[in-house]
């Protein structure tokens, strides 16, 4: 449903939430670990993610890494699917077409409506924190195990 660099952002950004802070960043190795995601790719992903301080923040040099601020953890997960250039799914066509409209509709545009407007409002509603809580406690998964908090 999402794109692969939609999941791993999502993943990415709630396991820093979990377990970095200011004092405990993160590095490269240990995020694309967590998440299953080629490192390669994890350090393309933060990039983005980093770009203008837009959701994640990150420190250079040998005590650098990758940590939320209090602020970036009270961010829809609409942020991040926004900060990775993610968001087609409740702003685009389901068909991919440009001139999909009310006036214009695709063969699918009545139908993905009101599934695009519940998609729109889960991704505004759903803080990146409260994310990474519910994992913390176990209810939620990010890898295929459960991430337990340190």
């Amino acid at each position: 449903m999402l794109s692969k660099s939609a999941e791993y952002a999502l993943r990415a950004t709630i396991y820093i939430a979990l377990k970095g802070s200011v004092d405990n960043k993160l590095g490269i190795d240990e995020i694309a670990t967590a998440i299953d995601s080629p490192q390669y790719f994890t350090a393309k992903i933060m990039q983005l993610l980093t770009k203008n301080n837009r959701v994640v923040s990150s420190v250079r040099g040998p005590n650098g890494g990758f940590y939320l601020t209090d602020a970036a953890r009270k961010l829809p997960v609409r942020a991040v699917l926004e900060a990775v250039g993610e968001d087609g799914i409740i702003t685009k066509c389901v068909l991919g077409l440009k001139e999909c409209s009310e006036s214009r509709p695709c063969p699918m545009h009545e139908q993905y409506r009101s599934i695009k407007v519940q998609l729109k409002q889960m991704f505004e509603k759903t803080t990146i924190q409260s994310l990474a809580e519910e994992t913390g406690k176990g209810k939620l998964v990010i890898n295929n195990r459960l991430v337990k908090k340190k």
